[in-house]
C-alpha cells in the first residue's frame, strides 16, 4: 500500500508543480461558470420570480446541485486538456509508462490534479451557499463522502476522454456531446422528480444526477439516497476500470 502512494505522488508530483504556480488562474477559470450558474439561476430567476422548490427558496435547493456540478467541470476539465496535451504533443505520459510504476498508481496519479481542484472548487460554492441559506444547507459527513467521490468520479472520466480523444477536436466534441447535456439535464437546476418516468430513467443513467441528487438530499437534511450513491460509486470503478485497460491496450 505504501509503495502504492508513493508512486502515486510520483506521477501527480509534476501536476501538482503546475496547479502551484498557476493556482489564481486555476481557482478562477474553476469557480466562473458554477458562479455564473449561481448568479443567473438563483438570484437572478429563483428570487427574481419566488420560486420554490420542494417546499424550499430555489437558492437553497440549487447550491448542492451546483456544488455536484462543480465537481464536474472543475475535475473533468482539469484532467482531460492537460492529459490529452502531454499524451498527443509532450509524450510525457509514454515517459510514465515507460518507468517501473503500476498502472493503477498512473491513473490515480493523473486524476489526482481534478480530484483536488474539484473539492476545492466545490468547497467554495458551498460555503458561499451556507453563507446564503444558513437555515437550510448544512455541511455533513455524506455530503464530504458524496462530493469527493463525485470528484474521483469526473477525474477518472477526464482520463478516458484524455486517452480516447486523439485531437483536440476530438476531446471538443467528447465535452459538447457528454459534459454539456450533463450540465443541464441531470437535476442541477432542478428536480428530477417533476419529471415524466421516462425522461427520469434517461437521467438515472448519467452520473451528474446521482452526484446532485446524493449532495442536496446530505445538505438539506433530506432521506439520504444510498442506492445513489453506490450507483455513483460503480460509475467510479468503471471509469477506472476503462484506463486501466486503455493504458494496458496502448502499452501492448
Amino acid at each position: 500500500m505504501f509503495e502504492f502512494f508513493r508512486e502515486t505522488y510520483y506521477v501527480m508530483w509534476g501536476d501538482l508543480k503546475f496547479m502551484r504556480h498557476n493556482a489564481l488562474n486555476i481557482l478562477v477559470s474553476s469557480i466562473m461558470g458554477p458562479l455564473l450558474y449561481l448568479l443567473a439561476f438563483g438570484f437572478g430567476l429563483g428570487q427574481g420570480l419566488g420560486v420554490e422548490v420542494e417546499g424550499l427558496p430555489y437558492i437553497a435547493f440549487i447550491i448542492p446541485g451546483i456544488a455536484a456540478l462543480t465537481s464536474l467541470s472543475a475535475s473533468f476539465s482539469a484532467v482531460s486538456a492537460r492529459l490529452n496535451t502531454q499524451r498527443l504533443y509532450y509524450r510525457s505520459l509514454d515517459e510514465i509508462l515507460m518507468c517501473p510504476i503500476s498502472i493503477s498508481s498512473i491513473v490515480f496519479g493523473k486524476s489526482m490534479q481534478g480530484v483536488i481542484r474539484g473539492i476545492i472548487s466545490s468547497s467554495i460554492i458551498f460555503a458561499m451557499g451556507l453563507a446564503m441559506a444558513p437555515e437550510h444547507l448544512h455541511f455533513t459527513f455524506l455530503y464530504a463522502v458524496s462530493i469527493v467521490l463525485s470528484c474521483f468520479t469526473f477525474s477518472f472520466l477526464g482520463v478516458s476522454a484524455a486517452l480516447l480523444a486523439n485531437t483536440h477536436q476530438a476531446m471538443a466534441t467528447f465535452s459538447n456531446l457528454i459534459i454539456l447535456p450533463m450540465t443541464f439535464l441531470c437535476g442541477t437546476f432542478f428536480s428530477v422528480n417533476s419529471l415524466p418516468s421516462v425522461f427520469q430513467a434517461v437521467l438515472f443513467a448519467l452520473p451528474l444526477t446521482h452526484s446532485s441528487v446524493t449532495a442536496r438530499a446530505s445538505a438539506l437534511g433530506w432521506d439520504f439516497p444510498w442506492a445513489s450513491l453506490l450507483v455513483l460509486l460503480c460509475f467510479c470503478i468503471a471509469f477506472f476500470v476503462l484506463n486501466v485497460y486503455l493504458i494496458k491496450k496502448k502499452k501492448v
